[in-house]
């Protein structure tokens, strides 16, 4: 059955200088969810924001939040973010490699009342997935090397998602599927059509003349692309 995809523009790109206006510009604009990525200059080459940001968005929005956690010691760190109530958490698998890991953040996320997520970079194979992919409430699929926004799409990104889809249907399950890296109007239409159900936009969102028709077209493109592909497999 078709669903529309949502947008989830990146703060990453926002103006912090103008953060609150950045939020509203983006609700009006009909985003799925806000993205707040979390790097903390080890897991990956950047530092961003973290719990004092994320406090203050939380009691300034009702939007769904995705924490994305980029950070090398999750299992430490995900209390703090956890007492603030985000709506969903992403945690990363090649961060959590030690036996069991992967499930003990898993089972924190939903024990605390968040959605669960769990990322893979571009290099790390799908089958890191397999241990929890039945308790996920959504997978996230990088199509860039975390770090910083801006960087350009990897081609074969939407042939992951689509084995994503084939490892979450083995398992008799269907998470959502995100992508985060390179979006925009002619990349989001390459893995919607294969499966993505939510699309990071960072620069494609905030770098836009208008932002709002941003959303829209991103999402219509995307919309256009994925009821094609139902439509080919006779499932629309």
């Amino acid at each position: 059955m078709f669903q529309p995809v949502k947008i989830a523009p990146s703060i990453l790109s926002a103006d912090f200088m103008h953060f609150a206006q950045d939020i509203e510009m983006i609700r009006e604009g009909g985003a799925g969810y806000i993205h707040f990525d979390v790097i903390d200059g080890h897991f990956a080459p950047n530092l961003t924001v973290g719990v004092p940001v994320l406090k203050q968005l939380r009691k300034y929005t009702d939007m769904p939040i995705d924490v994305h956690l980029m950070i090398t010691n999750p299992l430490v760190q995900l209390p703090w973010f956890l007492a603030c109530k985000p709506d969903m958490v992403t945690v990363h698998a090649e961060a959590l490699t030690a036996e069991g890991d992967l499930r003990k953040a898993v089972d924190m996320i939903h024990e605390a009342g968040s959605k669960a997520c769990v990322s893979i970079k571009p290099k790390t194979p799908v089958s890191a997935l397999a241990p929890v992919i039945a308790s996920l409430d959504m997978v996230l699929v990088m199509s860039v090397e975390p770090g910083f926004s801006g960087q350009s799409y990897i081609q074969g990104t939407d042939q992951k998602v689509r084995a994503v889809v084939e490892l979450a249907r083995a398992a008799g399950t269907s998470p959502l599927i995100q992508v985060d890296g390179g979006m925009g109007l002619k990349t989001a239409p390459l893995v919607a059509a294969e499966g993505a159900d939510v699309i990071v936009c960072g620069n494609a969102v905030f770098g836009a003349e208008d932002p709002r028709q941003a959303i829209a077209d991103i999402a219509a493109a995307a919309d256009k692309a994925r009821l094609a592909a139902l439509q080919k497999q006779g499932r629309e």
